[in-house]
């Protein structure tokens, strides 16, 4: 689900994974804990969105892909660490 900015509230344990169009990108502990292993690549393509996400009006949807991480990329991965956890200080 795609959220104005500042109407989802982001929870201590969900798990920061970058930005998308200069907007922070969350997903669940439950959900990364399960997708850790997986780069995935998020698109939006044309297309009917959830009913009240905020890309449903604009004709598009979003579209994940994904593919699992070599073992070089998880052992670059277990260097750097942990992502961060939780909202951002200047979010």
């Amino acid at each position: 689900m795609c959220y104005p900015a500042r109407e989802f509230r982001v929870g201590q344990r969900d798990v920061y994974l970058g930005q998308i169009a200069d907007c922070p990108f969350y997903i669940g502990a439950a959900q990364f804990d399960y997708w850790a292993h997986t780069q995935l690549l998020i698109d939006v393509v044309p297309g009917r969105g959830s009913g009240f996400s905020a890309e449903a009006p604009r004709g598009v949807r979003f579209l994940t892909r994904s593919r699992v991480f070599s073992d070089a990329e998880c052992d670059e991965l277990a260097r750097v660490g942990p992502p961060h956890r939780g909202p951002l200080t200047d979010a």
